[in-house]
């Protein structure tokens, strides 16, 4: 241990001494002792940044993983096409429908029913009478009065019952008239009205005219005739819904089903770059920085086990079919270890074996699901994953030197004001020699009668 002097010149001097800088310097050479748990502390937490940056990334490759993996990811996702978008537009495909090809002829659209006043002069011409709607027991009559009785306040009660119907008011230069509109389309929302109204302003009786009738879509799917009762046919070919535009087609109309294999070819490509960014922080943490001191993680064994069982993993778990390993699927390891992607061979192995392709992510213990297990227990989403358990190591180690640093920090605290005390008091007596000097002189003048000089 070093040693500290004290220079307060001729001790009668009365020059005293620093204290601060004093006990400053003393226990500068106290906190020594700390310096090597910091700098331990300091290794530590770097290892805990790149640990902490590994799991991201093993958490990013595990989720691109598991959108090829999972059962409802993009293996399926199906696409649709029509030959003739001009009559039959398809809309969506859901995970439920089927790869396949089916013949459609559209022969009638669906139509919603519509019915429409005869024209009234003014839109406040005062309104009699009554409308009923639909028949029998299940008639529905509105008997027109004082709150209801011109076109637009019979409107606005019409829309606020149920009547099965939407009421609006059509204007044009010779008048008005109020327009009904089936709230349901197709046959069954044809609308049963019987009006007996009258317009009490002219004296004219107020009938309807049918401006739509309401039918049915009527189609042909692979051979078997159906009807919608609207244009949007849903359930028709299972998992897809289409839209019904047109019967003018004279030749029948191709719909396509198909895997979604630009889905899943991005989805392997986003596999590949998460894949490669966790291969270049594992070989960054191997090599030194741009100072030349090792990474944080040089020689972890940590660091040797994820690169063991991470590219282990790709040549582990059972086939499925065709599929033996994953070069089928246009994966090639670079000799710095990325991983690269030929989407010309996944493509064709998509559009030859797309089952085989589903079975090798997606079959117990396939490919994978083996791929997807290493990854769990590799990275930090796990609390028995080997980064998780790293930074838990640690995390131990660093609360031991935390307290080691605080435990000597209240001992230099504590160390600190008793040395400030006691040399705070014998500054003050050697500040006071000289008066004690003086004061000795005095008396020892007083009594000898000495009083200096020649």
């Amino acid at each position: 241990m070093g040693t500290v002097g004290i220079n307060f010149g001729a001790a009668t001097s009365g020059a005293g001494f620093d204290v601060a800088t004093t006990v400053s310097s003393i226990l500068s050479i106290e906190s020594a002792v700390e310096t090597p748990w910091k700098a331990q502390l300091t290794s530590l937490q770097a290892q805990d940044t790149a640990l902490s940056g590994l799991g991201t990334n093993l958490s990013a490759l595990s989720t691109a993983l598991g959108s090829l993996t999972a059962f409802d990811g993009v293996m399926a996702q199906k696409q649709g096409s029509s030959s003739n978008t001009n009559v039959i537009a398809l809309t969506a495909a859901s995970s439920s429908s089927v790869a396949g090809s089916h013949t459609l002829t559209v022969t009638q659209l669906a139509q919603t029913s519509s019915s429409y006043s005869d024209l009234v002069a003014t839109p406040t011409d005062t309104l009699s009478g009554s409308l009923t709607f639909g028949s029998g027991s299940s008639a529905q009559t509105l008997t027109i009065g004082s709150s209801n009785n011109t076109l637009a306040t019979l409107s606005a009660a019409i829309n606020a019952g149920s009547y099965g119907v939407t009421a609006s008011i059509v204007s044009s230069s010779t008048g008005s008239r109020l327009s009904l509109v089936s709230q349901t389309s197709g046959a069954a929302g044809q609308i049963s009205l019987t009006p007996s109204l009258t317009d009490t302003t002219s004296g004219k009786s107020i009938g309807f005219t049918v401006g739509q009738n309401g039918q049915d879509a009527m189609f042909n799917i692979d051979g078997v005739n159906t009807t919608s009762a609207s244009n949007t046919v849903t359930g028709a070919i299972p998992g897809v819904t289409f839209q019904l535009l047109s019967t003018a087609a004279t030749t029948p109309v191709q719909v396509q089903i198909t895997n979604d294999n630009t889905g899943i070819e991005t989805a392997m490509q986003s596999v590949v770059t998460a894949y490669n960014a966790v291969a270049a922080a594992i070989k960054l943490q191997e090599g030194n920085d741009s100072t030349g001191a090792a990474q944080p993680l040089y020689g972890s064994p940590t660091l040797g086990q994820l690169q063991t069982q991470l590219s282990g993993s790709l040549f582990s778990g059972a086939g499925s079919g065709t599929i033996k390993d994953i070069s089928k699927l246009g994966l090639t390891l670079n000799q710095d270890g990325s991983m690269a992607l030929n989407v010309a061979t996944l493509d064709s192995t998509l559009n030859s074996n797309f089952s085989d392709v589903a079975g090798f992510f997606q079959n117990t213990g396939s490919f994978g699901q083996t791929f997807s297990n290493t990854l769990n227990s590799l990275g930090s989403s796990s609390t028995t994953g080997s980064i998780s358990l790293a930074l838990a190591e640690n995390k131990s180690q660093e609360t031991d030197i935390n307290s080691n640093i605080s435990t000597e920090d209240a001992r230099i605290a504590a160390q600190k004001t008793l040395l400030t005390t006691e040399l705070t008091t014998a500054n003050q007596i050697l500040q006071s020699i000289p008066q004690q000097l003086s004061e000795q002189t005095q008396i020892y003048n007083a009594i000898t009668g000495y009083k200096g000089g020649n």
